[in-house]
């Protein structure tokens, strides 16, 4: 008789996204949809009649305020995850983010076969942010530093309070306010387009890998395979990381 012998599937619970990195997420979702609303209709308004006071219809101030509000918290929310990214642990350091060897671009091309070509088989490739995401949370926090800068360029002119004045050299350098407009409106796009695409593939690796991709960013915990974990342990060790093994 043919001996039949069970895989026990180990897994172990890691603590992946501190507390800090979800908040930082979370704020940063919430004011990015404000920004972009109100954005949007500061660039093109609504023609809205009425028959009251337009003292009591000042939608543009309200959406003007709503805008500059948010963009105060995304900009020192940005400015606490730069900080965070030289504190936190190792998957919230700036070596998730930047091409630091072979083995970076080598994970990015099978990330990217996994994403594109779907391919079975192969979905377990680290603890963190994959290559690719890290690569690409690279490019959106330089477009952070890039909205920053317009967005204040562009508010620098009517801002009486000094933290905004220090961006007035952009409109200079980048030929006027129409310029920055534009640039500020063309990376709004890209974000647009990031969100679309995050969302898109956080559902899509959460069903292939089934580690608890979406609610690890509000707990905090991910469900790693132990082999994995181990490979990640022995190229980037880090003493703060906390698990508890699951079997």
């Amino acid at each position: 008789m043919a001996k039949k012998y069970v895989h026990i599937h180990r897994l172990r619970r890691v603590y992946t996204w501190e507390l800090p990195v979800r908040l930082y997420h979370w704020l940063n979702a919430l004011v990015m949809v404000a920004l972009i609303i109100t954005g949007f209709y500061i660039s093109n308004p609504l023609v809205i009649s009425s028959h009251q006071e337009a003292s009591n219809r000042f939608v543009m101030g309200w959406m003007r305020a709503i805008h500059f509000i948010s963009a105060y918290i995304f900009f020192f929310n940005f400015i606490f995850r730069l900080y965070w990214g030289f504190v936190g642990n190792k998957y919230a350091n700036w070596k998730q983010f930047i091409p630091t060897g072979k083995f970076f671009f080598k994970e990015i091309w099978q990330v990217l076969k996994i994403d594109i070509l779907q391919l079975k088989g192969k979905e377990h490739l680290s603890v963190g942010h994959n290559a690719l995401a890290g690569l690409i949370y690279f490019f959106t926090f330089i477009a952070f530093g890039i909205q920053s800068l317009t967005g204040f360029g562009l508010y620098a002119s009517m801002s009486n309070w000094w933290l905004p004045k220090l961006f007035a050299w952009v409109p200079a350098i980048m030929g006027g306010d129409i310029m920055v407009r534009q640039v500020h409106h063309w990376t709004m796009w890209f974000f647009i387009l990031f969100v679309v695409v995050h969302v898109y593939l956080v559902f899509y690796h959460d069903y292939v890998e089934g580690r608890g991709e979406t609610s690890s960013m509000v707990g905090g915990w991910k469900f790693i395979e132990e082999e994995a974990f181990q490979k990640d342990k022995k190229t980037a060790p880090d003493r703060r990381v906390i698990t508890d093994e699951k079997k």
